[in-house]
């Protein structure tokens, strides 16, 4: 009782000797609690034939009707392929490019040359992905750039945009084009911070670029690697909603209707909420179990922890 009354105090005079710390995260802890956890009331709605005029509480609770209805759907199915396959696309192909980039050019001598290329391809990532929709539709639509410089050349033009199968390409391949500056950053300061003398003492045993590119610097970094092979992992029913929603049309729903476009189209344009908030939370179920697993497997192969 002593020891507990003790540490007690403890913690009420270091809340008063820091109480304006205390006080600065106040508004942080009153946004998340205000926009995260209050509106976890409505995951009942889940659970309920939910009519907006009688209110989350005042509908009529059916249990897991809502959930049986979501695996007999035919869609439900495809909808979650889709999302794993193009999530999973994603992480394959857009993993080793920043590794590759940032190997490059820290092979570069001219820090004039390096700057700029790292400005360029960082770019991207800070645009929007409404701004980056305009961008890509001018570029890849059936009057783009690409489709003019096919009628030109005496070949035949592509519909990017509503082929079911070249758009899977195009959602991978722009999606890496935005986000693999990032990647290179990160892999470029754990490059940096590689001692020197592994590599002078590569060079005293003969080794040439390339064997110190092998044995020293993919070595040194590999830590950082499997951390963000883990992390990315945890993000996999995450394909993207919106480089989709900005970018899809009925054409390609097949292919490319992912879980959360899933959601948006059943919930807000058909109104069957008590069916969307059901998906919605299947996933957020799902994601829950993967991202603690990552961090699990983040903290016994790469000594990462969040707390």
């Amino acid at each position: 009782m002593k020891c507990s009354s003790n540490k007690g105090r403890n913690i009420l005079l270091e809340f008063r000797n820091n109480w304006q710390l205390h006080a600065m995260i106040l508004p942080g802890i009153l946004l998340v609690v205000i926009f995260k956890y209050l509106p976890l009331a409505g995951i009942t709605i889940a659970f309920k034939d939910f009519y907006p005029a009688r209110g989350i509480f005042g509908s009529e609770w059916v249990g897991f009707k809502n959930f049986e209805y979501m695996f007999a759907l035919p869609d439900t199915v495809r909808v979650l392929w889709n999302t794993l396959k193009i999530a999973l696309l994603k992480i394959v192909i857009n993993f080793p490019i920043p590794i590759i980039v940032a190997i490059l050019l820290n092979e570069v001598k001219s820090r004039l040359f390096k700057r700029s290329v790292q400005t360029i391809i960082y770019l991207p990532y800070f645009i929007s992905w409404v701004i980056m929709a305009g961008i890509i539709l001018d570029i890849f639509s059936k009057e783009g750039i690409i489709n003019k410089a096919l009628s030109a050349m005496g070949l035949s033009t592509v519909f990017f945009l509503g082929d079911k199968n070249t758009f899977v390409g195009l959602l991978v391949g722009t999606d890496v084009w935005k986000n693999f500056g990032y990647g290179t950053v990160v892999y470029l300061a754990a490059i940096t911070g590689v001692d020197e003398s592994l590599f002078e003492a590569a060079k005293i045993d003969g080794a040439n670029r390339l064997k110190q590119i092998l044995h020293v610097t993919i070595p040194a970094i590999a830590p950082i690697i499997m951390l963000m092979l883990i992390l990315n992992l945890g993000n996999v029913l995450n394909a993207g909603f919106e480089q989709i929603f900005n970018l899809y049309n009925p054409l390609v729903y097949e292919t490319s209707d992912i879980i959360d476009t899933f959601v948006y189209r059943i919930s807000l344009v058909e109104a069957n909420y008590s069916l969307g908030t059901a998906v919605g939370l299947l996933k957020s179920v799902v994601s829950f179990i993967l991202i603690v697993s990552s961090y699990v497997l983040a903290n016994r192969y790469s000594d990462y922890t969040v707390f």
